[in-house]
Formats: structure tokens, sequence, C-alpha cells
């Protein structure tokens, strides 16, 4: 399947991206030989071979989930460089637009 320069612009302009005539030219050659190795892939028979995320075999390891004692207040806001009212006192940073 081929890409062609004025798709790969469309594609730029949609992510915000300034590419150059050269980088159209690179960028459709690559989209292209990418989409016709899909291609190829799509004439593989994978009828019942399960979907994967992965093909190594991995499996979550989670802790329980158990309620603790959390740290005090006051030792939280202990090294703090300035609080108020139990709350941690930060600049602003609000913009005008």
């Amino acid at each position: 399947m081929q890409i062609s320069k004025s798709e790969v612009e469309k594609v730029a302009k949609l992510a915000r991206l300034e590419i150059t005539e050269a980088e159209k030219e690179v960028f459709s050659k690559h989209l292209s030989s990418i989409l016709t190795y899909i291609d190829k892939l799509k004439t593989l028979n994978t009828e019942g071979i399960e979907p994967t995320a992965t093909v190594l075999e991995q499996t979550n390891v989670f802790r329980e989930d158990n309620a603790r004692p959390s740290l005090p207040g006051e030792k939280a806001l202990a090294n703090a460089p300035e609080s108020e009212d139990g709350f941690f006192v930060v600049p602003k940073i609000l913009e005008e637009r």
C-alpha cells in the first residue's frame, strides 16, 4: 500500500508537526513499507491462536491491598519549607492567557 506525500502532510498537520519536503518523502516511503508488511501479515492463518499482549510468559505480582496507618500530618510537614493549617504551601504557577 502506498502512502502519498499529501497523506503524510495530513497526518503531520493532525499531529501538529512541521516537516520538510525531504522528510515527507522519507516518511512516505517508511509508512508505505510498514503498511505493506501489515498486509503481508494479514495473509497468515491465525485461526485458533489466542491474542496476546506479549510473547513472554509474564504475570503481574500484586501485593495484598491492606489498610495500614498513614504518616501523621505533623511528621509529613516537618521538613516543609512552609505550611499552613496542615497543608503544604507552594508558589502559584498560574499564567494569564
